[in-house]
């Protein structure tokens, strides 16, 4: 029999990755990975067929290093997800609210749910990983101290949920890449598409806003656009870009050779053109 094709995601078995991987790729098998640089590290190497790649969340923002490593990594984005994030509240079996005194959990997931922790006057204690801390509560087995992580983590760990929904924002989302070592473009015409970039411009004045003109004037739409720097002079940035549209389609090419034009040789690269998810259109993704 064949093997169930492998997806790497950073954090703990019942992190948010881990249930990014069981929506999108249910007929894959989760791999737990230490560190962003092991996840990519398993795909490079064939221990796995593609990573699942938090880019950034609705409330928090970027997620730090990932756009400096997507294009050292040489892999190729093949689609996208986007990962509701509901916060549990999660106990040892026989815990209840009132008789909380603690909650662990990951700075931005504490942060996240402000007003019930204020509210229940909860200790916040930082910890590396949400599936981690519900990990390390379950076994403290101590009713008086709570973990915020996904459902999946609950039942993984064995807890029960003491109230689900807690974050503060209903609209906490995280957007994930999916990323192998071949580039699969999907057919010209055959749906909505995002092509995603990176690139560094000459250095004279105005030169990226000539070297955008091309997407402007050729009615693409940017539904993402960062820069970071790339070396210790802090004169040199590297752009990333989320384009809507195909990367064989008419527009985009002489959208790319406008900013080809304006660009170091060699300077541009596609990091790959895949299905745009159904969330763009408003119809929303699994929650969970």
């Amino acid at each position: 029999m064949s093997r169930k094709p492998i997806v790497a995601y950073q954090g703990m078995s019942g992190a948010y990755s881990h249930l990014a991987c069981t929506n999108a790729l249910p007929d894959h098998e989760p791999m737990p990975c230490q560190s962003f640089e092991d996840m990519l590290a398993a795909v490079q190497d064939g221990e796995a067929d593609c990573a699942m790649v938090p880019v950034e969340n609705s409330v928090a923002g970027r997620v730090a290093d990932i756009h400096h490593l997507l294009p050292e990594s040489g892999l190729f984005i093949t689609g996208e997800h986007f990962q509701r994030v509901n916060h549990m509240l999660l106990g040892v079996p026989g815990a209840t609210l009132e008789g909380l005194k603690e909650v662990r959990a990951h700075p931005q997931s504490l942060a996240q749910c402000r007003k019930l922790i204020k509210r229940l006057g909860l200790k916040r204690v930082n910890h590396a990983d949400n599936a981690g801390a519900a990990d390390e509560i379950a076994r403290l087995g101590d009713p008086a101290v709570a973990a915020i992580a996904s459902t999946l983590a609950g039942e993984i760990y064995g807890l029960d949920v003491l109230q689900d929904s807690i974050e503060d924002a209903a609209h906490n989302t995280t957007r994930f890449l999916i990323m192998a070592r071949q580039g699969t473009v999907p057919p010209l015409g055959n749906g909505p598409c995002v092509t995603t970039m990176v690139f560094q411009v000459r250095s004279v004045p105005a030169a990226l806003y000539k070297a955008l003109g091309g997407f402007a004037t050729n009615g693409i739409n940017l539904t993402k656009l960062e820069s970071y720097i790339i070396d210790g002079s802090f004169s040199a940035a590297q752009f990333y870009i989320d384009a809507e549209g195909h990367q064989d389609d008419a527009a985009m090419k002489y959208a790319l050779d406008e900013l080809r034009f304006f660009c170091p040789k060699g300077a541009v690269r596609i990091l790959g053109t895949y299905p745009a998810s159904p969330f763009r259109g408003g119809k929303g993704e699994q929650a969970a």
